[in-house]
């Protein structure tokens, strides 16, 4: 394989119906107007919880400090409540959710959603400990004793105690020091805490006493956050996958820690996904089955016929690309926006590092390209990390695509070419001339896919034009 980016004279590009670009572009205003709409609801939800609050007489004991503070810390844990029960929703994988919003983004909502919810609801126990001990003038250590001895409270601040471990694992520099099974069952606890915090909103105070409109309101929201995650992340899987039947049919080693796994099962072209979409995938093995891996097509399904391609970066995966043939598989999916459906510019350009490569390679066999429409540049450290780059190349032959190759370390300055073709002169505007008339689709490492979208800012690309999927959980 050639570590070069040759610059070639394009091929003539078929040309594109005008108006198939104004409907993309209409569709894709509209599905990110729809998008923007669903992330404001859900940053004032929080505010719809305080009126709420403030609009049936909370304020009627704001009469002494004591007062005013007990107010602000039932107004603290109200918001709080709300951006916890949003974030469930966010996490439960919703069809709607995804093909508005996209899944990858839903998370990054639920990530920005936790920390003041965190801080909103530890505001929410101390300010009611100051404004209830100023109101019955005693000691905080006192008044804490007394919060102790209320029915349910003992349950209220072993949720604090949840969620402070929930976010705090969350955050970029813990979890990196921890594997993806350790951070997945602390945060299996936000559920539980979920749950503990219920009684004592129910039990304590006249916030949510019995028969007020509040009650009837907190109660409803705490069947919607709970009736998503039942119904998406446990019911709608299992009967899909039950339909479907779909079982390990074998493991392809394609490098020493690269596998593709062949997957058999009826109807799978019936999936209703698209290339460069993911699922969440769940293996009943012994070491596997208790929790699922987002992971990408790497080629488009078949009648009875899927392929997924992992790379071993932990345990997890490790896992997964040992289990046995006629391992039952069951999923949750399609996700994902990384696909055709997203592009409104008449070209199409795509960027791919290691095992990111694999919803690309689905995205070419699947979209409907005309020659010279699309130019594909892979990267990798070596030749053996261009994973599946064979099977692209094939299929950028058969749609009379561009595709290139950089091959190689990146350097000691970084980057994400490698550092040859960085001292050759190549830059993403001379790998991609028809850059300002194209969709730049990219997916590699995290670190990798923010040198290309650095890039691809400083060269002016919009960033209704740039299209990147995390997979994300």
């Amino acid at each position: 394989m050639s570590a070069t980016i040759p610059q070639l004279a394009a091929p003539p590009v078929k040309r594109i119906p005008a108006s198939l670009d104004v409907d993309r572009t209409r569709r894709l205003r509209r599905r990110r107007l729809a998008s923007d709409l669903l992330v404001i609801a859900f940053w004032a939800s929080g505010a719809v919880a305080a009126s709420l609050y403030l609009a049936s007489g909370g304020m009627a004991d704001w009469t002494s400090l004591g007062g005013v503070i007990t107010g602000l810390g039932i107004l603290a844990g109200l918001i709080g409540s709300d951006f916890v029960l949003v974030m469930l929703v966010l996490a439960a994988r919703v069809p709607a959710l995804d093909a508005t919003i996209g899944h990858d983004r839903a998370m990054a909502l639920h990530r920005r959603l936790g920390k003041p919810a965190l801080y909103l609801l530890l505001g929410h126990g101390l300010l009611l400990l100051v404004g209830y001990a100023l109101t019955a003038q005693l000691d905080l250590v006192s008044q804490f004793v007394q919060l102790w001895e209320l029915p349910d409270m003992p349950l209220a601040f072993l949720s604090i105690a949840l969620f402070v471990a929930v976010v705090v694992t969350s955050l970029v520099a813990v979890r990196r020091r921890f594997p993806y099974e350790f951070w997945y069952v602390i945060h299996l606890l936000s559920y539980v805490a979920v749950l503990t915090a219920l009684p004592h909103q129910l039990s304590v105070g006249s916030v949510l006493a019995d028969g007020t409109v509040q009650r009837g309101y907190w109660i409803g929201l705490y069947l919607v956050a709970g009736a998503t995650i039942l119904v998406f992340r446990v019911l709608e899987p299992l009967i899909q996958s039950a339909r479907h039947g779909m079982r390990v049919e074998r493991i392809e080693w394609i490098a020493p820690d690269v596998a593709s796994l062949h997957l058999s099962g009826r109807r799978l072209d019936r999936l209703g996904a698209r290339g460069g979409q993911y699922f969440f995938w769940r293996f009943w093995s012994a070491r596997t089955w208790w929790h699922a891996h987002p992971i990408s097509l790497s080629a488009e399904p078949t009648r009875s016929r899927a392929r997924v391609t992992v790379r071993v970066l932990g345990a997890g995966t490790g896992r997964v690309t040992s289990v046995a043939p006629g391992t039952r598989v069951t999923f949750s999916g399609p996700f994902g926006l990384f696909t055709d459906a997203a592009r409104t510019s008449p070209r199409l350009a795509v960027v791919a590092a290691g095992i990111g490569v694999t919803p690309v390679r689905a995205l070419l066999e699947s979209g409907d390209l005309a020659p010279g429409e699309a130019t594909i540049l892979l990267r990798g450290s070596t030749d053996d990390a261009l994973f599946l780059a064979d099977e692209v190349r094939d299929l950028a032959l058969r749609r009379g695509a561009h595709f290139y190759l950089s091959t190689g370390p990146r350097g000691r300055s970084g980057g994400w070419l490698s550092q040859s073709d960085r001292n050759r002169g190549v830059t993403l505007r001379s790998a991609f001339p028809d850059l300002a008339s194209s969709d730049l689709y990219i997916c590699g490492p995290q670190d990798w896919t923010d040198a290309v979208l650095l890039e691809a800012h400083a060269a002016g690309v919009p960033d209704d034009r740039i299209h990147v999927e995390r997979f994300d959980w």
